[in-house]
């Protein structure tokens, strides 16, 4: 039988403390240490690498197994089964649609896929330089000032409604965040397309040309937009669920995380792999730069291969990889110098010793950037299509949080390293 308390003791002869284990329907046991403020101890984890910092029921990953599993179904499944719009549904609601709940779901997700006409002047505002994941954090953020009639977080009904304007509505600004940057005219949503197929709609036709999303392509995207949904409480949903802690909108929670995803340690991993590829150029070149890769003295890392979270393949990879090679396939890539390059590099890390005994496998990064050069889009896109493809996941860690009956405002500790109390001498004798 599993201990139910954990008791720590003092070397200085202090009392002992015993603390309460919980158990999750999977995963490690965790110490409740909620108590230990009382006894005049909190505990020291930078990065939060020991510390579950809430209970959910959404998203459950195991790295040493490299399981991941969105309210207890396998991703392998959801990818195979399921559409995004099924995915985001049963991230938002704790189970898969039936069929009519699943017509009503989508049709409610296009309903709201329109920005509010005024919406363009706030895209106005930016350079036409901006990187679309800046013009991305501003729009998010200022849909507050113009979606202002459901916006009480402590109702169910209002929480709903503006769960559905981020879903629908992501999409849309990210599209026109490129079009904003090409200097093109925005492309309306399309009620017609499903979700995968709109927004490559928004991205690619122009009001001279209209387009109809490639199937395989539309599928290869809507794998993608399934694969990155959520992934348990990584840096953006904690940022997410920490700005939503104080009460704040779900317009500035999202923008927030699409802030913490920006960053190349998070979601920038796939537009790196690209930049890396383009940096080694040819297949003549792998040699030096996997000798590079493996010289501890060498600042060089092959970006796109492990996963801080999995210690052994990624689940998703093996679903990317398939994927890449389809539209590799389609649209006769195969012997792209960039793409011979990529798989060049796949070859050798699943084959080399090296890489292999360190279980530095190709990741979903690495495809799915592959993936996205090759549809057309890009790199600065990247991201934007990750926080697009994130916001499902958000929005359902959101409202979980707010209606959990533990929430209360994060309010993290520290461990106090500066200097002690001291007296401030007037200026003139300083």
């Amino acid at each position: 039988m599993k201990p139910t308390k954990a008791t720590i003791t003092f070397d200085n002869g202090s009392k002992t403390i015993e603390l309460p284990i919980l158990s999750g329907t999977l995963g490690e046991d965790v110490i409740d240490i909620r108590a230990l403020g009382k006894h005049g101890y909190f505990t020291y984890d930078p990065g939060f690498l020991s510390t579950a910092s809430c209970s959910s029921d959404i998203t459950f990953i195991d790295g040493e197994k490299g399981l991941l599993y969105y309210r207890g179904y396998p991703i392998e499944q959801l990818a195979e089964q399921c559409d995004f719009m099924e995915v985001s549904y049963l991230l938002m609601n704790g189970e898969l649609p039936n069929a009519e709940q699943k017509q009503s779901f989508t049709n409610t997700i296009r309903s709201h896929t329109m920005l509010h006409d005024q919406l363009t002047n706030v895209f106005r505002g930016f350079r036409r330089d901006a990187h679309p994941m800046a013009v991305m954090v501003g729009v998010v953020g200022s849909m507050s000032a113009f979606y202002h009639d459901a916006l009480d977080v402590h109702d169910p009904q209002h929480r709903e409604v503006s769960s559905y304007r981020l879903l629908a509505k992501v999409p849309t600004i990210a599209a026109w965040s490129y079009k904003y940057n090409l200097g093109q005219p925005f492309i309306y949503p399309q009620n017609r397309f499903n979700y995968a197929q709109n927004f490559l709609h928004m991205m690619f036709a122009t009001p001279c040309e209209t387009t109809e999303p490639n199937s395989i392509l539309a599928d290869a995207f809507e794998k993608i937009l399934i694969l990155h949904a959520d992934h348990e409480q990584n840096a953006s949903t904690s940022t997410v669920r920490l700005v939503g802690s104080s009460g704040a909108n779900p317009f500035a929670c999202v923008s927030a995380g699409i802030a913490s995803l920006w960053g190349p340690a998070h979601g920038g991993a796939n537009e790196a792999t690209l930049k890396m590829l383009e940096e080694i150029g040819d297949v003549s070149r792998i040699d030096t730069y996997i000798k590079r890769a493996k010289d501890k003295s060498d600042t060089f890392r092959l970006m796109g291969f492990g996963h801080r979270v999995y210690r052994n393949m990624d689940p998703r990879a093996a679903i990317m990889r398939q994927t890449c090679h389809q539209v590799l396939d389609e649209l006769g890539l195969h012997d792209d110098p960039i793409f011979k390059l990529a798989l060049k590099l796949e070859q050798i890390a699943l084959e080399d010793e090296y890489f292999v005994s360190k279980k530095l496998y190709p990741n979903v990064d690495f495809y799915s950037g592959i993936v996205m050069r090759a549809m057309g889009i890009p790199d600065s896109m990247f991201t934007a299509i990750f926080a697009m493809a994130r916001t499902a996941g958000w929005i359902a860690q959101w409202s979980e949080m707010i209606a959990h009956p533990e929430a209360r405002i994060g309010r993290p500790r520290q461990l106090y390293t500066g200097e002690n109390r001291r007296d401030v001498i007037p200026v003139a004798k300083r």
